[in-house]
């Protein structure tokens, strides 16, 4: 994976980057135009750096969201995550959740992952093609990496196949949406990057 590429390498390409206008949220236009959902996570501060346990150099386990009132008719919700600062054409789908309850508000650590179907949704291909969470890897001396987790409240449930990608996902959620929620937490190799404050009785990495 990405942590295998050589620092020089990694600071050669730090202007090659996939693009945030490339994000699921621009690409289906509703960045500003749909209500805004709270979205954070007890592990990470909101623009902190992740801790290294949801990394590939840690346990690379999927970290936990909890979500505020999403717009009434709500009827289910997906979460895509994303980096684009992956130098990669597009960017990498680190996380896909979909059909979760409407009336959930929140994900436990973990609940990315292969066979986690049912508890509180389905899970989709990352970018890897597996349905479990990709640990982010960001080359060493590439610079910091946004990882955008992106929540859709839909007004009806989603009707996909076994393994949806990203642009399944996207594509069936197109007239949907009534709310979206963003979280942004960073990583980077080869750079000090203190851990964000998250306040007291929080995880901290």
């Amino acid at each position: 994976m990405l942590e295998h590429i050589p620092a020089w390498m990694g600071r050669i390409f730090t202007n090659v980057r996939a693009g945030h206008e490339r994000l699921a949220i621009v690409r289906a236009g509703l960045q500003g135009t749909a209500p805004m959902i709270p979205l954070s996570s007890p592990a990470f501060a909101a623009g902190g750096r992740l801790p290294i346990r949801f990394t590939a150099d840690g346990e690379g386990v999927s970290p936990p969201l909890v979500w505020g009132e999403v717009p009434a008719g709500t009827a289910s919700i997906a979460l895509i995550v994303e980096d684009p600062d992956a130098p990669t054409p597009n960017p990498l789908v680190h996380g896909l959740l979909w059909d979760l309850p409407g009336d959930l508000r929140q994900v436990d650590e973990g609940e990315i992952a292969e066979g986690k179907e049912a508890t509180v949704g389905s899970v989709g291909r990352n970018s890897y093609l597996a349905q479990a969470w990709l640990p982010p890897d960001p080359p060493t001396g590439h610079g910091e990496h946004d990882y955008i987790f992106q929540l859709f409240a839909l007004a009806q449930a989603i009707d996909l196949g076994p393994g949806p990608g990203r642009s399944d996902i996207v594509k069936a959620m197109d007239g949907q949406v009534l709310g979206v929620g963003v979280l942004v937490g960073t990583y980077s190799r080869g750079d000090p990057a203190p851990v964000g404050h998250v306040g007291p009785g929080l995880a901290r990495g």
